[in-house]
């Protein structure tokens, strides 16, 4: 079986790029996000979960989910939030297992803007931490998305701080502009496929 090895890193830090190089190099990977995005529309364990919960005009008449109106209940709800986290997670968690067993690869990588926070990374072998000074962050996803600062720090408030992610992380990739990127993802590949392990 495929080593799990899971990406994680703050909004802006960059991970989506590092992910496509470790895609270039042959490890195939699961982005843990988009396959959410997928879910709610497709699996029925959702949807009816979160129609019994929010009604069926969650979901518009296309059959896809009303993401503004979901946006709407779970970002101004704590415990909301939580509550829809807890259907979705399982199910994803479920299909990055049946996907990972399906890859013929040394390692596959998961990538989730949560790892940590859903408790996703003990079922990982490694977990690797992707950082970025935060003004450089913020810069990136500005002109990346045409959000204001202000919009953007409030978005890296709810999540969790590097500091507190590094703690459980594996080993962590630098994409600061300044430490050479390409040779630390190329060490972590080499490590992998010639001894199936970090460090």
């Amino acid at each position: 079986m495929a080593l799990k090895i899971g990406i994680t890193g703050g909004i802006g830090s960059g991970k989506s790029v590092i992910c496509r190089i470790f895609n270039l190099l042959g490890a195939p990977v699961f982005e843990a996000d988009a396959w959410a995005k997928k879910l709610v529309n497709t699996h029925p364990e959702i949807k009816c979960g979160l129609i019994d919960w929010y009604g069926p005009d969650i979901y518009a008449t296309n059959g896809t989910i009303d993401r503004k109106k979901l946006a709407g209940i779970i970002f101004t709800d704590g415990k909301e939030m939580q509550k829809v986290n807890g259907l979705i997670h399982p199910v994803v968690r479920q299909e990055f297992m049946l996907w990972a067993n399906e890859q013929n690869s040394p390692y596959v990588i998961h990538e989730a803007a949560i790892l940590f926070e859903s408790g996703f990374y003990k079922m990982m072998d490694y977990t690797l931490l992707v950082t970025a000074p935060v003004n450089m962050r913020i810069d990136r996803v500005t002109r990346r998305d045409g959000s204001s600062k202000e919009a953007v720090k409030e978005r890296m408030s709810k999540q969790w701080k590097d500091e507190q992610k590094s703690e459980l992380a594996s080993i962590e990739i630098i994409n600061n502009n300044k430490t050479l990127l390409i040779p630390q993802i190329i060490k972590i590949d080499k490590q992998l496929k010639e001894h199936g392990k970090i460090w």
